[in-house]
C-alpha cells in the first residue's frame, strides 16, 4: 500500500512543507494539533458514530489481539512493505478467529506509533472513504483497529503487489503490452468512479505504488489517506495545503493549492507515461534533462518518428503501433498545463477501451509467473526492503 511519505522509495518526495496540517491559517501548530486531535475518534464506537451517516460498506472492528493472530504476531517474514506510515503485513483470517468470518488472505497496514494528528487523520480518511465507496477498481477495506494508540487497516490481499513493483522490477519479466493497457484501463475506471460519485472524491495521490494488482492483473486503487471531497455546487476547486508526490502532482496544484478532478487527470497522464516508457516519474540516475519524465517526454509524444524511441525497450517492439500512438496522445492531453483542456476521466476510459486486447488474443508470455492462491496464499513478490522493525 504505497504512501507518499515512504522512506524507502527514492522517487518519492514530500510536496507539503508542513505535513502536520493542511490549514492555510496561521495558528500555533501545537495548539491546533491538540484542538483538532481531540475531535478524532479514539475507539470503534466513536468511529462507527462518525461513519453512521455515510457507511455503505460494513467494516469489521478488529481487536489488536486478533491482528496478532492474523499476522502471526507481526512476524518479519510477513512484511510486504513499509514507509513513513508504518508497515504492511501479509495476514490470514481463519474461520476460528471469530464466528461468522470467512477465511481470507489480507494485507494489514499498521500505522506507526507516533500517534500524530496527520497520521491519525489519514487513517481515518481511509476508513471513511473506503467504508463508503465500493467499486471493482478500488481495493476493498475489510476492517480496522482503533484500540489505545493502535491505528490499523485490514484490506483484501492483492497477490501481485503494486504496479510500481511489477513495472520497474529487475527480477520479474517485463509486463506485456496487453497487461499494461489492462492496468491503465482499470485504474482509469477507478478514478472515473471517484470523480463521478454522488459526492465526488479527488484521489490526490495517484501513482504506480498506489495501484495494486490481483492475480489477474486487475488494477485497484489503494491508500486513500490524502483523498479529499471534491468541489460541490458552483465551486470550481478545493483549496488545500499542498500534499502529494513530486513528479505526479499537477503543476497548478503545486503553484496554488487549488485541487480539482483535473489534478488527478494530470497524475494519470504521468502514470500512463510510466507504463508506456518503463521509466519512473522521477529518476535522478538519468541525465539531467531526462530526470523528470513528464518534462522530458511531453514534446516527444506528438512526434510519430521519435515516439517509438521512448517506448519501453523491454517490450522489444511487441506492441501495436497504432495503439501506442493513441495511448501517447491520450497521455499528451492529460499532461496539458491548462487543467481545463485535460480530458475527463470518463473520456479517458472511453479512449482506453478500444486499446484492450481480448484474453484469447493475449497469450501469457513464456515463463510469465502465475500466482497460485492456496489456503494461505503467498505473494508473488515482496516490495522493496522496508524499515519495519
Amino acid at each position: 500500500m504505497g504512501n507518499c511519505w515512504c522512506k524507502w522509495e527514492p522517487s518519492v518526495y514530500i510536496v507539503s512543507s508542513n505535513p502536520k496540517s493542511e490549514s492555510p491559517k496561521d495558528e500555533s501548530p501545537s495548539e491546533k494539533a491538540k484542538k483538532e486531535y481531540s475531535k478524532l475518534p479514539s475507539n470503534p464506537e466513536e468511529v462507527e458514530d462518525l461513519r453512521r451517516d455515510s457507511a455503505a460498506n460494513p467494516l469489521i472492528a478488529f481487536t489488536y489481539d486478533e491482528l496478532r493472530i492474523i499476522t502471526a504476531n507481526f512476524r518479519q517474514d510477513r512484511v510486504l512493505g513499509g514507509g513513513g506510515f508504518g508497515c504492511v503485513y501479509k495476514g490470514f483470517i481463519s474461520e476460528d478467529l471469530r464466528e461468522g468470518l470467512q477465511p481470507v488472505p489480507v494485507a494489514v497496514k499498521v500505522h506507526d506509533g507516533d500517534n500524530s494528528y496527520q497520521g491519525h487523520r489519514e487513517w481515518l480518511a481511509e476508513v471513511i472513504f473506503l467504508g463508503h465507496l465500493s467499486h471493482p477498481n478500488l481495493v476493498k477495506l475489510i476492517g480496522y483497529c482503533c484500540e489505545d494508540e493502535h491505528r490499523v487497516l485490514i484490506y483484501e490481499f492483492m497477490a501481485r503487489g503494486s504496479v510500481e513493483n511489477n513495472l520497474f522490477s529487475k527480477v520479474l519479466l517485463p509486463l506485456p503490452w496487453s497487461i499494461r493497457m489492462k492496468i491503465a484501463f482499470g485504474a482509469a475506471k477507478g478514478l472515473a468512479f471517484l470523480h463521478e460519485a454522488e459526492k465526488p472524491v479527488i484521489y490526490r495521490d495517484f501513482k504506480t505504488s498506489n495501484i495494486l494488482l490481483d492475480t489477474d492483473y486487475n488494477a485497484k486503487l489503494s491508500d486513500f489517506g490524502l483523498a479529499k471531497d471534491g468541489p460541490e455546487g458552483d465551486k470550481s476547486h478545493v483549496s488545500t495545503r499542498i500534499m502529494g508526490t513530486y513528479g505526479y502532482a499537477a503543476p497548478e496544484y503545486i503553484m496554488t493549492g487549488h485541487l480539482t478532478p483535473r489534478s488527478d487527470v494530470y497524475s494519470f497522464g504521468v502514470v500512463l507515461l510510466e507504463i508506456l516508457t518503463g521509466r519512473k516519474s522521477l529518476d535522478k540516475s538519468r541525465p539531467a534533462r531526462e530526470q523528470n519524465l513528464a518534462d522530458w517526454a511531453l514534446p516527444l509524444l506528438k512526434e510519430k518518428k521519435k515516439l517509438l524511441n521512448i517506448i519501453d525497450p523491454r517490450l522489444e517492439g511487441d506492441y501495436p503501433v497504432k495503439g501506442v500512438h493513441k495511448a501517447a496522445m491520450l497521455a499528451y492531453h492529460c499532461l496539458n498545463h491548462n487543467p481545463k483542456a485535460r480530458p475527463l476521466m470518463r473520456d479517458i476510459v472511453d479512449s482506453l477501451e478500444p486499446l484492450q486486447v481480448l484474453p484469447d488474443e493475449a497469450p501469457t508470455p513464456k515463463n510469465f509467473v502465475t500466482v497460485v492462491t492456496p489456503e494461505e496464499p503467498k505473494a508473488e513478490i515482496q516490495t522493496k526492503d522496508s524499515q519495519c522493525n
